[in-house]
């Protein structure tokens, strides 16, 4: 059920109900700014992840500054993002069912809709649903390219499938999907940059054996956040799939640049707003954000600008912070920012993004694909 709105404009940050997803727009549209700035010039373009923000209202604002489209994870998610006006987007993951692809079929008539395969069956499967709906849809083959997950073999096995591909009535070869994401969190700068050095030959390979067999590749997509400066200066990649770069979170800031700043310089922007609920006992403080609020798998939240803070624990409605006890912690009633690990997860927590800047709060924005997993 959809939540009523946590604030309206021009509430203080102060009385924002929480927990609620806060974006602080200035440090946002600055790593919009930052992302364009850092592509022009070297011959790829961004395709933002969408399963980042999942929000048509953020694709439109990475699009005027830029971006060739959007991709997703999610057929669900596409469809949103459709119906939102986004004219490019790619489900950069395989889609199976049946019904699914009818779904993503259907949405070739109201935008450039593109997916991915590694398996022959799944073309096959592909090439039913766009017969069956009378259009042409764009398939690209994706390579394993070092995460291990999905993804073809480069080399022959993916100029086979791509083969497939040309050769189906209702379908054609977008290019090659080559996301290295077990490399996005590496810490040290120049492991991050051999591990895509790795991938980018294998891609290079691909390709000259698809030329090989007169197919072109308009398409060479991945990277992210961790790492698209390396894809971006290989010469090889054409698209740049970052997401995260628009929030950041706790985890990515640990990823360090050759100066030892976090990667690339990218601003915290995203944070779950809690509340102060108890604080009772000398060196400890509970806030109203838990597992509920905020993910957690890439590791606990951590308390902006507020270092003497440490959250330390959550169950489901509670986050325990931490501090010395000689000390004066935290009031009752108290908001403070938490800087989740993993911003992705922790938007799909909520319904609202709180757009603040200078204190105020200055628009409400819907996570309009929130909870999108068909």
């Amino acid at each position: 059920m959809l939540q009523p709105p946590p604030a309206r404009p021009g509430m203080h940050e102060s009385e924002i109900d929480t927990p609620a997803l806060l974006l602080d727009l200035d440090a946002f549209e600055a790593n919009l700014d930052r992302m364009a700035a850092h592509l022009a010039g070297t011959g790829a373009k961004l395709r933002a992840h969408a399963k980042t923000h999942k929000s048509p209202v953020i694709a439109h604002q990475q699009i005027a500054r830029g971006a060739v489209g959007q991709c997703v994870q999610k057929v669900a998610e596409a469809e949103i993002l459709a119906w939102g006006g986004v004219a490019d987007i790619l489900v950069s993951n395989q889609v199976v069912d049946p019904a699914k692809l009818a779904r993503l079929a259907a949405l070739a008539r109201i935008t450039r809709i593109a997916v991915c395969a590694d398996d022959a069956a799944q073309i096959d499967a592909m090439e039913a649903a766009a017969s069956e709906a009378g259009i042409v849809l764009s398939v690209l083959v994706e390579i394993d390219v070092g995460m291990s997950r999905c993804g073809v073999a480069p080399g022959s096995a993916a100029v086979e499938l791509a083969q497939r591909i040309e050769a189906s009535p209702h379908l054609r070869f977008g290019g090659l999907q080559a996301y290295h994401g077990s490399a996005q969190h590496i810490r040290k700068r120049e492991d991050r940059r051999a591990a895509i050095s790795a991938a980018a030959e294998s891609c290079r390979r691909t390709v000259d054996m698809l030329r090989q067999q007169g197919i072109a590749c308009p398409i060479i997509g991945g990277a992210g956040t961790g790492t698209f400066e390396f894809e971006a200066e290989s010469g090889v990649y054409t698209e740049i799939q970052a997401g995260s770069y628009c929030f950041m979170d706790a985890d990515y800031a640990r990823n360090l640049d050759a100066a030892g700043r976090p990667v690339s310089g990218f601003a915290h922007a995203l944070f779950v707003l809690a509340g102060v609920m108890s604080a009772v006992r000398p060196g400890l403080a509970v806030v109203d954000a838990g597992h509920k609020a905020v993910a957690v798998d890439s590791g606990l939240p951590t308390i902006w600008q507020r270092p003497e803070l440490r959250y330390t624990g959550a169950s489901d409605e509670h986050g325990k912070l931490e501090f010395d006890p000689a000390i004066a912690g935290p009031k009752l009633g108290e908001k403070l920012r938490l800087v989740p690990g993993h911003c992705d997860p922790t938007v799909d927590r909520y319904d609202w993004y709180v757009g603040v800047r200078g204190g105020r709060v200055e628009c409400l924005w819907p996570v309009a694909a929130r909870g999108g997993l068909s």
